[in-house]
């Protein structure tokens, strides 16, 4: 599942590709009614979005069966690491470090975030 370098998701996409990273297969309706739960989206929307991903190469459709099958064609870690690295680029002007303050200083990180947090800080500092 290669992340082609040149198509970025919109933010529907992701939303569509988070349910199918989750899932691994599913319809139309399945994604549809799990985006229903969150935000109010038309069934004929959500094809139309899953057709257009499918022309991008987002999404794989299997076809064999009279209701079409869909699952994710891109890497999520790599999917997420290319957009962050995009964001940081963009956003911090490439600096990671104020990413993290800003992401620290703006939501409660839980004790077990941390304490994640903490154990990457002290590999990085040991590296």
């Amino acid at each position: 599942m290669a992340a082609s370098k040149s198509v970025k998701p919109t933010e529907s996409e992701l939303e569509i590709l988070q349910i199918l990273w989750g899932k691994g297969l599913a319809t139309v309706r399945e994604v549809h009614e799990e985006l229903a739960k969150t935000k109010e989206v038309g069934y004929t929307t959500t094809l139309k979005l899953m057709q257009i991903m499918h022309e991008k190469g987002l999404v794989k459709r299997d076809e064999s069966m009279r209701t079409h099958v869909y699952q994710p064609a891109v890497n999520k870690e790599r999917t997420q690491k290319h957009l962050l690295n995009k964001m940081i680029d963009s956003l911090f002007g490439g600096s990671s470090t104020q990413l993290v303050l800003q992401a620290l200083g703006e939501h409660n990180a839980s004790p077990e975030e941390l304490e994640q947090i903490q154990k990457l800080l002290n590999n990085l500092k040991n590296q």
